[in-house]
């Protein structure tokens, strides 16, 4: 088995460790940069939910600030943010290369995303719940929780795999610019010493890893739905 690695895998199965770590430091800002993505986009979505025309908090300032803000930095290509915010990952990171570099576009570049699965997910909630729950007494932090988040589950569950699978995505971005990950290992032995095993081993892993975090989600929404 190993001696058939070695010759369809030569350059992989020669460095192993690079793949490895590639993997591992993909997880890591997956991971990192993902739990800042979903606290802010949750908070954002629902801000944006509960603050427009109509809201438990209607409030036209609040709203009209973050959507525009959500278009701005939706509007902007990823590579672009990565290379516009190094000042500021370095002043929060101490540095704007590495893994530690791309923490911050990775939740800039994110964040609008999620935010607007979340303002999408909590508006299937019936506005008839909503309006039995003001009708019963139950302040805006109830109907929130009690309302809108308990309520809207499963579509926020769709929107947080969603944004997981682009997330990864935007890793093996960040990798081209010296981001580490399996991004940053295809573009320097894959693409720059055309090591094609190394480019189809990282395309593979990165289908394999996006077909599982689907079936996650998937089967986390069907439990839900039952």
């Amino acid at each position: 088995m190993r001696e058939f690695i070695e010759k369809i895998l030569p350059n992989v199965a020669t460095h192993p460790e690079r793949f490895f770590n590639g993997l591992l430091e993909t997880f890591i800002m997956t991971v990192w940069s993902g739990a800042f993505i979903f606290v802010l986009g949750l908070v954002i979505g629902i801000a944006l939910t509960v603050t427009k025309k109509g809201g438990v908090l209607e409030n036209r300032i609040v709203f009209q600030t973050f959507d525009k803000l959500i278009n701005l930095f939706r509007s902007v290509p990823f590579i672009i943010l990565l290379t516009g915010l190094m000042p500021l990952s370095r002043a929060i990171m101490g540095t704007a290369i590495g893994i530690r570099g791309a923490i911050v576009p990775l939740v800039f570049g994110t964040v609008p995303f999620f935010s607007r699965q979340i303002e999408s997910a909590l508006a299937e909630v019936d506005g008839g719940l909503v309006e039995a729950a003001e009708s019963m007494g139950l302040g805006p932090l109830d109907i929130i929780f009690r309302v809108y988040l308990k309520e809207s589950v499963a579509p926020i569950v769709r929107g947080t795999t969603i944004t997981t699978v682009s997330l990864i995505g935007l890793t093996a971005m960040a990798g081209a610019v010296g981001a580490g990950g399996l991004g940053n290992y295809a573009i320097m032995y894959g693409h720059d010493r055309n090591q094609l095993d190394v480019t189809w081993v990282t395309i593979v892993v990165l289908v394999i890893i996006v077909n599982l975090i689907q079936l996650a989600g998937n089967r986390i929404i069907k439990r839900r739905k039952r």
